[in-house]
C-alpha cells in the first residue's frame, strides 16, 4: 500500500513541477445591500411569488382585513390564528388566542394562520418571518395547512443581501430565520411532487399598496 502511494505521490508532483501553482483568482464583486437595481421591487415580487403557485393579492391599506376575510372563506378557514402584532379587526372568523402557545396537535387542528413578515425579497420571491410580533413564533407558519401572510410594500427588498440586513436585528437575538418561497412541497425520488408535507400546503399572499 506505501510503495502504490509513494508511486502516487510522486507523478502528482512530477505532474506538477518543482513551481506551486498560481491559486485562480475568484470574483469577489458581490452585491451588497443597498445597491441600486434596475427593477421595480414591487412588480418583480409580485411576479415571482405568482409562479410558486403562491396565490397574490393586491390591496389597499384599508382593504386588508375585507381581502383576509374573503380569502378565508374561499378557503374555508372558519378557525385561525394571527400573529400577535398583527391587527386585524373585524375578520368575521374565530380567532383562536395563540397563548399560552398552542401545542403542535392543536394547531394542527387550525384552519390557518395569518402573519405579517419582516421582509420580502423581489428576486427570489420570498417571504421572510423573524419570529417577531409580526411573524408570530416559527410553529405558527409551519404546521397549519394555510397560511395568510401581509407584506406591506414598503417590506419589499430587491434582493437577499437586503434581506439579509432587515433581519439583522432579529439574528443577534438568537430568533429563529424562516425564508418561505412559495407553498412547502417537495418531491420523491420519482419527481411526484407533493405539496403540504413541511409546511402550508395553500400561501396567500396581500401586498398592501399605497
Amino acid at each position: 500500500m506505501t510503495a502504490a502511494r509513494d508511486v502516487v505521490m510522486r507523478r502528482i508532483r512530477d505532474a506538477l513541477g518543482s513551481s506551486p501553482p498560481v491559486p485562480a483568482e475568484v470574483p469577489r464583486a458581490y452585491r451588497h445591500a443597498g445597491e441600486p437595481v434596475d427593477f421595480d421591487p414591487l412588480e418583480r415580487f409580485c411576479e415571482v411569488v405568482a409562479e410558486y403557485d403562491a396565490t397574490v393579492h393586491r390591496v389597499s391599506e384599508r382593504g386588508v382585513v375585507e381581502g383576509l376575510a374573503l380569502a378565508c372563506g374561499e378557503r374555508g378557514a372558519g378557525r385561525v390564528v394571527v400573529a400577535p402584532g398583527l391587527a386585524v379587526d373585524g375578520l368575521g372568523v374565530e380567532i383562536v388566542p395563540d397563548d399560552p402557545p398552542l401545542g403542535p396537535r392543536e394547531l394542527d387542528g387550525i384552519d390557518g394562520v395569518i402573519t405579517g413578515c419582516a421582509a420580502a425579497i423581489a428576486q427570489t420571491g420570498t417571504i421572510v418571518l423573524d419570529s417577531g410580533p409580526l411573524s408570530g413564533r416559527r410553529a405558527l407558519t409551519l404546521v397549519p395547512d394555510l397560511h395568510l401572510c401581509v407584506v406591506r410594500a414598503d417590506q419589499i427588498v430587491p434582493a437577499v443581501p437586503d434581506a439579509i440586513a432587515a433581519v439583522g436585528d432579529a439574528v443577534r437575538e438568537g430568533r429563529p430565520i424562516t425564508f418561505v418561497s412559495g407553498p412547502s412541497a417537495t418531491a420523491d425520488i420519482e419527481l411526484n411532487r407533493v405539496q403540504g408535507v413541511h409546511g402550508p400546503r395553500t400561501l396567500d399572499v396581500f401586498v398592501v399598496e399605497g
